[in-house]
């Protein structure tokens, strides 16, 4: 099939990068020309593991094509994807405008027998609205179906997501679009689940406030079980066996962060309010995210008094490993704090400094190795569980900071790890303190 992707954002540029390694012809569209012309020659706009070799390899077998001419890539399109971004908006609802200025450009040039798809995160009624937007721009003997196709990617794991993918959720009111959908994605081999639009739109949003509550829920069995002394990964663990909980998402830590749970959270909450439901429960899931994001200034001050003055070492700037995306992550907000505090900060993250430099500005220190980052530090910070931090040398690392102080906020290190050191403050996440002071 020949299609077109408008928008190359994580959702674009791997749906279509993985469509044309099925064997589609693909066309990517955006209107930045720096990043269509690095596309053109191999260079992503993103860090996702695999996705660099499977975009030159596609493009070498052109099967996967980058421009910013809209007639160009629309032409002979059979599936117009639109895979834009739905920022939020002040008020906690979706920002639509990128989504409206795609469907302008669909309907300049937009030709018969096509089904556009809205990939992008989009609230209940939204492809109706767009359709209509279309339906009303375009000459009138054009006839065109919309198909609801949302994406449900982690960061990451990008391709894998895509191309092993739990389920494939195809929302339409029209056979014929949903069978043509389907026939695009055959290929993959993994289950359909057909519905109306608004029930696909609805899946979306309520798959990732479920997943966000589960994160914020543990996060608060976390802060009881500091209180009472008990161990929140027994407690996870010993949740997780029963089948109707499962494993995932039960991993204490310092919140959630990134470009789809924060956003789709209040989305949903706006699109409840609006329709005059109560849905008081997802203001207690980003309460207790924003309470989470500060929990290690909060035992730093308590450990020192005061951090003014102080060092602190960051490790782990990126919202979650495998990813340079700051978007909402929780280093931005204990930056601020420490910063507001009269800490010095010192921060080292693998992929995301470049990204963190455009938000954090010259504020705080960027090392170019743990070793330069922890080096006379009064504390370290864990932020991010990049297999890097997970694989440290704790007795080493220790021995180049001035104070030998871990606050841990993802519980990435091994207590046996610990042992090995003559002294060391160890404070993790919903489990007790680990303190050796061997003389």
């Amino acid at each position: 099939m020949k299609i077109a992707i408008l928008g190359t954002g994580y959702v674009g540029l791997t749906t279509g990068i993985c469509l044309s390694e099925i064997g589609h012809y693909v066309t990517c569209i955006d209107i930045n020309e720096q990043k269509i012309k690095n596309l053109q020659v191999g260079i992503s706009p993103i860090y996702e593991p695999g996705l660099d070799e499977l975009l030159v390899k596609n493009t070498l077998e052109e099967r996967l094509f980058f421009t910013t001419s809209f007639s160009e890539g629309l032409e002979s399109a059979e599936i117009i994807i639109i895979a834009v971004g739905t920022p939020q908006r002040n008020d906690g609802a979706a920002d639509l405008s990128y989504l409206e200025d795609a469907a302008a450009h669909i309907a300049t040039h937009i030709q018969a027998n096509t089904v556009v798809v809205i990939k992008s995160t989009v609230p209940v009624g939204t492809n109706e609205f767009i359709k209509d937007l279309i339906q009303k721009n375009c000459p009138k003997e054009i006839s065109f179906e919309i198909v609801s196709n949302p994406e449900f990617l982690r960061q990451g794991s990008a391709i894998k997501d895509t191309m092993k993918a739990d389920r494939i959720v195809i929302g339409s009111e029209n056979e014929q679009a949903r069978e043509k959908i389907k026939e695009m994605y055959k290929p993959l081999n993994v289950p359909f689940i057909m519905t109306n639009i608004r029930s696909a739109e609805m899946i979306k949003y309520a798959s990732n406030a479920f997943l966000a509550s589960k994160i914020s829920y543990i996060n608060e069995i976390s802060n009881l079980c500091e209180a009472v002394g008990a161990n929140v990964e027994d407690v996870a663990k010993g949740m997780g066996k029963d089948f109707r909980i499962g494993e995932a998402f039960l991993h204490a830590g310092i919140g959630y962060g990134g470009s789809c749970f924060p956003k789709d959270v209040k989305a949903l909450l706006y699109t409840a309010k609006l329709n005059g439901v109560n849905f008081g429960f997802l203001n207690e899931v980003i309460a207790i995210n924003d309470h989470q994001h500060e929990l290690l200034v909060e035992k730093a001050s308590k450990r020192f008094g005061s951090l003014a003055g102080k060092k602190i070492a960051l490790l782990g700037l990126s919202f979650k490993p495998e990813t340079d995306d700051m978007r909402e992550a929780p280093s931005i907000k204990i930056s601020h704090a420490l910063l507001t505090l009269g800490a010095k900060v010192s921060a080292y993250d693998p992929v995301a400094i470049e990204n963190a430099k455009h938000i954090l500005g010259e504020t705080i220190e960027y090392a170019s190795s743990v070793k330069e980052a922890v080096n006379n530090a009064d504390a370290v910070f864990i932020v991010t569980e990049w297999n890097e931090f997970k694989e440290l040398d704790i007795k080493s690392l220790t021995q180049s900071m001035k104070n030998p102080i871990i606050f841990d906020g993802r519980n990435c290190i091994l207590e046996s790890k610990l042992r090995d050191c003559k002294t060391v403050e160890y404070y993790p996440i919903g489990k007790p303190s680990i303190l050796i002071n061997i003389m």
